[in-house]
């Protein structure tokens, strides 16, 4: 789909275990004894019913691969790579375990969490590098209550020993933590187990000033992270609010870079937040859990409204019940790229509480292929030329990269009464084709209609010199280029009119009519929605523009305009689904 690339043998682990990761961990245990636990750790973290009961069901989906073995521990199954036993060894799996509840469950998490130390808590596997060790000891800590109830008094010292080991190790390997997510993982775990464990004190002054450096030289001013990713800013944003919380309940007070970061963040992510309440699906994010994006804003005590600048890159268009949000950036620079997708001047529009036009995602889940194509501009709603992303891979020992991506990025917005508008650039393709992109949009204040204007032009002297040597190797048979618009899969899509217009049909009632310009040939193709916690892609739609290009400067037009409003009784049910069971 636009992008080809070798697979990396490693590619999406944040780091492999080197031999001093080895040796530290190693030297580490020796000596190290935790008391116990000062206060009763609550359990923060979040998990998955539904990946619960799949693993009590013995369905295993870790790094892409699922491995179906019903009655058989994690740690007996020989890991198809490097990315299925990295997320093994970062154990939010437990978190899952959590959420079902019940006694097998229990069960289940204390048996693998003994098993782990049996096997891998002298220092042993790929679980010891600081990118694992901070997001399984949080689990730990988190779920600490979860997994020593019913134990015996030796199983727990046991649990508290390797605690004690991991903190340690910690204490000594934080600092070589991948930059991003992985780094502040490590830093909260340790902080977190220097206020929560008894023995441990000596290492909550070095985690707090070193988690206060990190926000500063990570979170931008416009409160985002390098990696440009909305839903991994929101783990990093509820990792800070979790570890203020701890601090201040320990009777210590946060460091001021680390509260002006969370003041920073907070707007951010309300600009990146739809209506539905679910994140904008951009650069290997997802929705984020359930929840979890209200409890971390209600938790920071920030009431901050967002910006009219961009947001981490992301331009936000509203009115009435509807929200678009538009990648308006260049993507992420290049060691920030390991997961980032070519998705320049794409967007996502929802309507109040139901998603209308989405990207993909993020195909790792299901796999290096699936992760690949998720990454490759026709996976994104935009314009691309020829099935050309935007941005190239380039395949390197610890992942695939991004290079090649478009040098100017420009983003003028404008609101008034009736609507508000933005016009958006790239100049990606013009090193090739010669051509720029343009993209304009407009909301209406009412929400109900969304216009949108693509445009292809040379507009240079050295670009058309460009175009024209491209005409000339195609014979003048033109440039063939697609505007994409990837539906959820709730959407009900169907050619009306002749063929002229689509109509869209949401789970809520809403009918939204989609036309675009005369003459534009218009049809509707199979697409896939890829979502973290299912087996495997969901089926889904896309409307695909196809047009020509012979000139030096080429337009389409479209439309999205809502038909019929959500009924007033399917309204009410939209907005709590309680109601349907009265």
């Amino acid at each position: 789909m636009g992008i080809e690339a070798k697979v990396a043998p490693l590619a999406g682990v944040e780091r492999n275990i080197t031999f001093m990761d080895k040796v530290h961990a190693r030297l580490s245990g020796m000596g190290t004894q935790a008391t116990g636990f000062v206060s009763q750790p609550e359990p923060r973290t979040i998990g998955s019913f539904a990946k619960g009961k799949q693993l009590a069901a013995g369905n295993f989906q870790f790094g892409g691969h699922l491995v179906q073995a019903e009655g058989n521990s994690v740690w007996e199954i020989t890991p198809p790579d490097a990315m299925f036993e990295a997320e093994l060894n970062g154990f939010t799996w437990l978190d899952d375990l959590a959420a079902v509840g019940d006694r097998k469950s229990r069960l289940m998490a204390q048996a693998w969490t003994n098993e782990w130390i049996a096997q891998f808590g002298s220092g042993r596997g790929l679980g010891w590098s600081p990118d694992l060790t901070g997001r399984r000891l949080i689990r730990w800590i988190n779920h600490a209550l979860f997994l020593m109830s019913g134990q015996t008094p030796e199983t727990n010292d046991v649990y508290y020993k390797s605690l004690a080991h991991q903190t340690a190790y910690l204490g000594r390997r934080w600092s070589v933590a991948s930059r991003g997510l992985p780094r502040f993982e490590a830093l909260t775990g340790l902080l977190y187990a220097s206020l929560s464990l008894g023995g441990m004190e000596r290492f909550a002054v070095p985690s707090t000033n070193a988690l206060a450096r990190e926000c500063a030289d990570q979170i931008d001013a416009e409160g985002g992270i390098p990696t440009r990713n909305p839903e991994e800013l929101l783990e990093v944003f509820t990792l800070l609010t979790w570890a203020a919380a701890a601090l201040t309940e320990a009777g210590r007070t946060p460091l001021p870079a680390h509260l002006d970061a969370i003041e920073r963040i907070a707007p951010t992510l309300r600009a990146l937040r739809h209506a539905d309440g679910g994140l904008a699906r951009f650069h290997g994010g997802g929705r984020g859990l359930e929840g979890r994006l209200d409890h971390a804003l209600a938790q920071s005590g920030v009431k901050a409204a967002h910006s009219s600048s961009l947001s981490m890159g992301y331009a936000r268009l509203q009115g009435g019940r509807t929200t678009v949000v538009v990648d308006a950036s260049a993507p992420p620079a290049r060691k920030a790229s390991r997961a980032a997708h070519a998705s320049t001047l794409a967007f996502e529009l929802t309507s109040g509480r139901r998603a209308l036009i989405v990207n993909c995602g993020s195909g790792a889940p299901f796999g290096a292929d699936w992760r690949r194509a998720g990454r490759a501009t026709p996976s994104h709603s935009t314009l691309s030329i020829d099935g050309v992303s935007s941005a190239k891979l380039k395949a390197e020992l610890h992942g695939e990269f991004l290079s090649q991506g478009p040098s100017r990025v420009t983003e003028q917005r404008e609101t008034n009464d009736d609507a508000s508008q933005i016009i958006a650039s790239h100049d990606s393709y013009a090193k090739e084709y010669g051509l720029t992109h343009v993209r304009k949009m407009e909301v209406s204040s009412d929400g109900r209609r969304v216009t949108g204007e693509d445009s292809l032009a040379a507009l240079s002297d050295p670009n058309r010199i460009r175009f024209e040597a491209h005409m000339d190797k195609v014979a003048l048979q033109g440039v063939n280029y697609s505007i994409r618009f990837h539906l959820h899969p709730e959407v009900d899509a169907s050619l009306d009119m002749a063929g002229t217009a689509v109509s869209l049909a949401l789970k809520s009632g809403e009918i939204w009519v989609f036309r675009p310009s005369f003459g534009v040939k218009m049809a509707i193709e199979p697409s896939v929605y890829l979502e973290k916690g299912r087996l495997k892609p969901r089926a889904s739609k896309q409307i695909v523009l196809s047009a020509r290009m012979m000139e030096y400067a080429s337009q389409v037009s479209w439309s999205l305009a809502k038909a019929q409003d959500t009924p007033s009784y399917l309204r009410d049910v939209d907005k709590d689904p309680k109601l349907a069971l009265t």
